[in-house]
């Protein structure tokens, strides 16, 4: 582990149930119920789901119909998106208030640097538990945090005591949490990395540091060697406080596959003017288009166009939009779902879019 590691106190804040506690706050009527956030048509799915609905099984992502065989009590409620920002923009403001040094990768988890915050509070557990403090009284939602040496770690740390609870991982302890931790346990590692480790005798962190760098550089590229600096507890990683989104987009799944071109054309508009609007609330521009079309038989495409200059221009961006749609006819099956995002975003343009020893123990 290096110096830079150790001298690192690093927060990982998750909200619990972020989408559905706001929901649960806003209407009494729906507290201590199950709660999805998403629709409740067939071919809906769900955005967000309460805890009361998590211990039926139900999950974000997860399709509507199939929440509600899992939990037939399930409310559903449709996402107010406008009120998450806003109250994801509160929960900044507190953070702010301790730090500069803030990256949301989200609307409901960021990590925090407080190596030296701005209150002067000697140890990170306690900037923690006041910045839980502080967003329970100002917003009436509770946060669940991690606390390290270092991100991964910080990320780790605040899935142990979800929801409203705190875990801190000192550095005396971080190579022994990762060596226990699955390999499905890893932030960074996906489903379909974590089933290839496990073909090659990978199941948990210790794994990852036995096999050795070169084995894991060999069968994974250069995060290879990323995977085998975590396996020591080693995330050199800075909380970079401009992290931003590269794209916006959204998506709809339509009640009934569309065959039909002007219905199509219809859809792909309403969803290219709701990117756009987004954008334009952040001040962002895109140079790139992308289209991305799901048929009825689950088949997925994809179709873009990079302009020379950023869209300045809704009729042209929603004109680009519909011209790669145009590009896709005339069909063979129907779509299922139709995708509109605007990448490449304007860096200078756009606003950040809310996406050792025993001393050192003690210093977390």
């Amino acid at each position: 582990m290096t110096e830079a590691s150790f001298l690192r106190k690093i927060i990982h804040v998750d909200m619990d149930a972020f989408f559905a506690s706001v929901e649960q706050r806003d209407d009494p009527a729906l507290r201590g119920r199950p709660v999805a956030v998403g629709g409740a048509k067939e071919r809906s799915v769900v955005a967000a789901a309460s805890y009361e609905a998590r211990r039926f099984g139900v999950r974000s992502a997860m399709p509507s119909v199939t929440a509600r065989r899992l939990c037939p009590q399930l409310v559903f409620v449709r996402p107010r998106f406008d009120v998450y920002r806003q109250v994801s923009s509160q929960i900044g403001d507190i953070f702010r208030e301790y730090t500069p040094l803030v990256e949301f990768l989200s609307l409901d988890e960021a990590y925090l640097d407080v190596t030296d915050n701005l209150k002067g509070i000697p140890l990170a557990r306690d900037v923690a538990q006041k910045i839980r403090d502080e967003i329970r009284s100002r917003t009436g939602l509770t946060a669940s945090a991690g606390v390290s040496y270092c991100k991964f770690l910080a990320k780790m740390a605040s899935d142990q005591r979800k929801p409203d609870g705190m875990f801190v991982i000192p550095p005396t302890h971080g190579k022994d949490f990762v060596a226990a931790l699955a390999i499905g346990k890893f932030h960074g590692i996906g489903p379909a990395t974590a089933e290839r480790m496990k073909s090659l005798g990978i199941s948990k962190g210790a794994d990852l540091e036995r096999v050795g760098a070169a084995f894991l550089e060999e069968n994974f590229g250069k995060m290879g060697g990323y995977f085998h600096r975590l396996s020591l507890g080693i995330d050199n990683r800075p909380v970079n406080p401009e992290r931003i989104r590269k794209s916006s987009g959204a998506e709809e799944t339509f009640p009934h596959d569309i065959l039909d071109a002007e219905v199509a054309t219809r859809e792909t508009v309403v969803i290219a003017e709701k990117v756009w609007d987004r954008c334009e609330r952040y001040g962002s521009r895109g140079r790139t288009v992308v289209l991305k079309v799901k048929f009825e038989d689950f088949e997925e495409i994809s179709r873009s166009r990079t302009v020379p200059s950023y869209h300045q221009d809704k009729a042209a961006f929603v004109g680009t939009a519909v011209s790669l749609l145009e590009s896709i006819f005339p069909l063979e099956k129907g779509i299922r779902l139709i995708g509109v995002t605007m990448s490449g975003l304007d860096e200078e343009t756009r606003a950040t879019e809310p996406s050792p020893q025993l001393d050192l123990f003690s210093a977390m």
